[in-house]
């Protein structure tokens, strides 16, 4: 669910990435954190939103500590299994790889495959987009930005874009 507190976060991100690009419509995610950083730390924060800046901080780092513990294949064994590894199960349900079980690594495994089934098939779509827009760039080569390609080629326009879905 998303609260109050998260669309005003969301927003405060969006105002400093707007603020941060360049004539081509490009900018940093380091200058973006930075700005976000520098923006929340000068703004007398409500409290309900302090809280949930610091719950997304504390999210992004435990997230972050979990991917660096993700089972890896290790060069020198060439096996996967460290103890300190940390398996995701599912459900937010994590195991230390040297405590799990045998319906760990079942359950480990399934999702794991179920994951690559979901990628592949994102990536499948991400492909299919991709060939077609570059066939119309190819088509329309008076065409130089993605915005005006869709407008004109695909039909695209404002009234289309579900702002709320952004955010």
């Amino acid at each position: 669910m998303t609260t109050p507190a998260d669309i005003r976060l969301r927003h405060i991100v969006e105002q400093c990435a707007v603020a941060l690009t360049d004539a081509d419509g490009r900018f940093r995610k380091n200058d973006l954190i930075e700005a976000v950083v520098e923006h929340l730390a000068h703004e007398d924060l409500d409290p309900h939103l302090m809280a949930a800046a610091l719950a997304k901080l504390a999210q992004s780092h435990v997230t972050g500590w979990a991917e660096e513990r993700n089972p890896r294949r290790w060069q020198s064994t060439g096996r996967f299994f460290h103890p300190r590894s940390v398996m995701k199960l599912g459900n937010g349900i994590w195991v230390w790889m040297g405590r799990s079980t045998d319906s760990d690594m079942v359950q480990w495994s399934r999702l794991s495959r179920k994951n690559r089934a979901r990628v592949d098939r994102a990536d499948d779509e991400v492909q299919d987009y991709s060939d077609e827009v570059l066939d119309a760039f190819r088509a329309h080569r008076d065409i130089v930005c993605l915005e005006d390609l869709e407008r004109v080629v695909f039909g695209w326009s404002e009234d289309q874009t579900d702002q709320a879905a952004l955010f």
